[in-house]
């Protein structure tokens, strides 16, 4: 019989919330199963969406379940921080993680400027080791309109000053100033979509 096995699952999962079910895996590991049970699917399909390959999608998956079991007792419910909110932003730290570990073993990755974290608000973030945000960092500049994302880049990642990304993007610094702000804003903008 292993760990997580568990006779009892219509017990809690009919009538049980994902976060009272979280909480009772504190107590009880076999009830851990239900919350696998119940995102095991959507949540390999989002990895997929990232990594494009199934097999890493699964590790994604399992790798982020044992983050969510091993910080369940620190999990609180808070008004816009549900379980599955939790849950996707996990996921998808971990999924950007495993993303830039397989750009690194092909030697193609940059490291982001700690300057830039400070755009980030301090929401959840702190549950988060320092290169899981970077890679939430990614993950949001990856949907961003190029002209925004590549004066960021350029400033904030690459640490070049105003005056040069100016010349760079052939604009004025102004230019590069109102861009700097609106590449700012939809930055926020993102950044909420993915914490809902």
């Amino acid at each position: 019989m292993g760990l997580l096995d568990n006779h009892d699952n219509e017990f809690i999962a009919e009538d049980k919330s994902d976060e009272e079910i979280l909480a009772e895996s504190v107590k009880d590991p076999r009830h851990f199963r239900v919350l696998i049970e119940r995102y095991q699917e959507a949540f390999v399909r989002k990895a997929e969406g990232v990594l494009h390959s199934h097999e890493d999608a699964e590790d994604v998956a399992q790798e982020t379940f044992s983050k969510i079991y091993l910080n369940a007792a620190r999990f609180q419910v808070m008004e816009g921080a549900s379980f599955k909110s939790w849950g996707y932003k996990i996921l998808m730290n971990t999924s950007f993680t495993k993303y830039q570990k397989l750009k690194r073993d092909r030697g193609a990755i940059a490291p982001i400027d700690p300057e830039f974290y400070e755009a980030l608000p301090d929401t959840l973030s702190r549950q988060f080791e320092k290169e899981e945000v970077s890679d939430y960092l990614v993950s949001i500049l990856s949907k961003m309109p190029e002209h925004l994302r590549r004066v960021l880049e350029l400033h904030f990642i690459d640490g070049r000053p105003q005056q040069e990304v100016a010349e760079i993007e052939g604009v004025s610094v102004g230019a590069v100033k109102t861009r700097v702000h609106r590449a700012k804003e939809a930055f926020k903008k993102i950044e909420d979509t993915m914490t809902i």
